[in-house]
């Protein structure tokens, strides 16, 4: 008898603590990140190249 009081008690003890609380939930903001990228961002790899190309042309 004394262990059915016992799980009584533990089961009513566990079912509280995994009821939650009364604090409201925190909701975090998201986070925008702008990129800044340049109009000529996208011609610098080729115009390297080319430069490197005339280079490998020009010393032979």
């Amino acid at each position: 008898m004394k262990k059915l009081v016992l799980a009584a008690a533990l089961t009513g003890a566990a079912s509280t603590a995994f009821a939650g609380n009364v604090a409201e939930p925190i909701v975090e903001a998201p986070v925008i990140v702008e990129q800044t990228t340049s109009s000529s961002s996208g011609i610098l790899l080729p115009l390297l190249l080319l430069v490197l190309v005339g280079a490998a042309v020009a010393s032979n």
